[in-house]
């Protein structure tokens, strides 16, 4: 099957399985999402949303984060992955936004990813998220489908993000990795998956995820 193919199938399922996906983060604006984002890495979205509303009750804003104690932040998060780290930067980012960016969440790629704890996945996700510029972030699962489907050399997250943006119409970037997301952690997942129940898998084949 062509890859062009490969692509119509995928984005017509999906459509199907998550006509509307939900951004899975709990925010109310650009910076609480930015933060979220931040806490996301090697934890999972449900702690995030588990700890963020206590933090974001004592401090939703850059003015208020920045007035915080490093070890208070840490308290907060200490449930998240790497608290220590992650309070730091949010620290010191809430710092930089309101002394080069007027306490505001830049809407571009270099400013983003200029901050402590962001790089080019988190930047992708608030652009497309917070601001509905045409991203594809790619997270664990998306490198891991798009590889085992055959539309990435699965090299690196880099390259798969290039493949993807690639192959599917960039209209649909911002709704497809969403739903790329839910699809794997409900039907794909990396370990104990049938592909002949898989209702992509079976239809667009399936690589072995030993090179990933």
């Amino acid at each position: 099957m062509k890859k062009s193919e490969k692509a119509a199938l995928i984005l017509n399922t999906l459509d199907g399985f998550y006509p509307q996906p939900a951004i899975p983060l709990k925010h109310k604006d650009a910076y609480t999402l930015l933060i979220s984002v931040v806490l996301s890495a090697q934890t999972t979205d449900a702690m995030v949303n588990r700890v963020t509303p206590d933090l974001f009750a004592r401090a939703d804003d850059p003015a208020k984060m920045a007035t915080l104690d490093v070890a208070v932040i840490q308290q907060f998060i200490r449930k998240c992955g790497l608290a220590p780290r992650k309070a730091k930067a949010i620290h010191s980012l809430s710092q930089i936004l309101l002394k080069k960016h007027n306490g505001l969440v830049p809407q571009n790629y270099a400013d983003l990813e200029a901050l402590p704890g962001v790089g080019h996945k988190t930047a992708s996700v608030v652009m497309s998220q917070a601001f509905g510029e045409a991203a594809f972030p790619v997270d664990t699962h998306i490198h891991r489908l798009a590889y085992r489907w055959g539309l990435s050399s699965g090299k690196n997250v880099e390259q798969t993000e290039k493949d993807l943006k690639r192959i599917f119409p960039k209209e649909t970037w911002n709704k497809l990795h969403l739903q790329i997301i839910y699809f794997g952690r409900e039907y794909c997942p990396a370990r104990r998956h049938d592909p002949q129940e898989c209702p992509l898998c079976k239809q667009v084949g399936r690589k072995s995820l030993t090179k990933t």
